[in-house]
């Protein structure tokens, strides 16, 4: 079967990992280390331009699912970046996961779904889970992983980030085209891959420094560097129109603050007449008389913040609301991570 292009890769090199030998079995063996539970997740800080010097490496921003792949001894867990296990929404990474010939492991990367052209399709993923509320298994993601927090029996969590990755490389194995895939390193200036990046529709590079040890949060130690903004908010409500697709003039967007929440004004392109009418049926058993936030307006009707949706944007405005917003699509409740947050 032809595997699917790769499209930033096709006019830049890759940076090739050196090969590392495997632990020789008759040597003395280290003591090991207890393996973690689960290990929150390192994330991106988000910038305007791409650094510059020899500190820093380059890989894709992928547009999907953060999730960290345990191997353990007895089997195989999938989480996602807030700890939920969904292992059996992507039977097929766990099944590549178990192929890997390791004893223990967690590997840190994305799943997505590609399209015809190679790119990840951020709601072609969705649809392979069935939507929002689904649980459906995906048969079409595909694991890009990008970091090793644990291998053999050893936490890697205070080790350089190149050396993690010769060793994420060694054991998937670079150029490989299974349910598990290396993210491979880009050659190239950091602007150079954006603007490539940009060109052909991806969501922007992640800079990473080469010496850093993986830390929880937002550190500064990774970098995203996006073509157009991107983030998660939650649906308080809309705006009815008698004229608009599905009855829904615009949606009413939510970030966190603090334990409460903050307006960040709405959203009325992006969404097609059949994601309008799902909405709005879904929206309305979510109805409530009383806004979450501060809002007020003729034709609005408030609801729960239950739904999440992902939504690009071009910027802020200066009272704080999303300026140029467009609706990508529905996120999943267990993704409550991922909301954005202000202050």
């Amino acid at each position: 079967m032809r595997s699917k292009p790769k499209p930033l890769l096709r006019d830049h090199s890759v940076v090739k990992s050196k090969p590392r030998k495997r632990r020789d079995p008759t040597q003395p063996q280290l003591p090991f280390d207890e393996m973690p539970d689960r290990i929150e997740p390192a994330l991106a800080l988000l910038k305007g331009t791409a650094p510059t010097g020899t500190d820093f490496l380059y890989e894709l921003k992928f547009d999907g699912y953060r999730l960290a792949v345990h191997v353990e001894p007895k089997g195989v867990r999938i989480l996602t970046r807030g700890g939920h296990d969904w292992t059996h929404r992507f039977p097929k990474i766990a099944s590549a996961a178990n192929d890997l010939g390791v004893g223990t492991a967690i590997l840190d990367g994305e799943a997505v779904v590609l399209d015809e052209e190679g790119r990840p399709d951020f709601g072609a993923l969705q649809r392979s889970l069935g939507g929002r509320g689904g649980e459906r298994a995906s048969s079409e993601a595909v694991f890009y992983a990008f970091d090793l927090l644990y291998f053999d029996g050893h936490l890697l969590t205070e080790t350089e980030l190149s050396v993690r990755r010769h060793l994420l490389a060694d054991l998937v194995g670079e150029g490989s085209d299974g349910a598990i895939r290396f993210s491979e390193e880009l050659g190239g200036s950091g602007t150079d891959l954006l603007n490539a990046a940009c060109e052909l529709g991806l969501e922007g590079i992640i800079a990473k420094d080469r010496d850093s040890k993986y830390r929880s949060g937002r550190g500064g130690d990774w970098l995203k560097i996006k073509c157009v903004q991107s983030e998660s908010f939650v649906i308080v409500g809309y705006e009815k129109s008698p004229v608009a697709r599905g009855g829904i003039g615009s949606l009413l967007l939510a970030a966190r603050q603090g334990d409460g929440w903050v307006s960040v004004g709405s959203v009325g392109t992006g969404f097609k007449e059949k994601d309008a009418v799902e909405l709005r049926a879904t929206l309305d058993k979510l109805k409530v008389t009383k806004p979450v936030v501060s809002l007020k307006g003729k034709n609005l009707v408030f609801s729960a913040p239950t739904m999440i949706a992902e939504i690009n944007f071009r910027g802020w405005t200066n009272d704080r609301s999303l300026r140029h917003a467009s609706y990508k699509g529905l996120r999943e409740r267990q993704d409550n991570a991922d909301i954005y947050k202000i202050g």
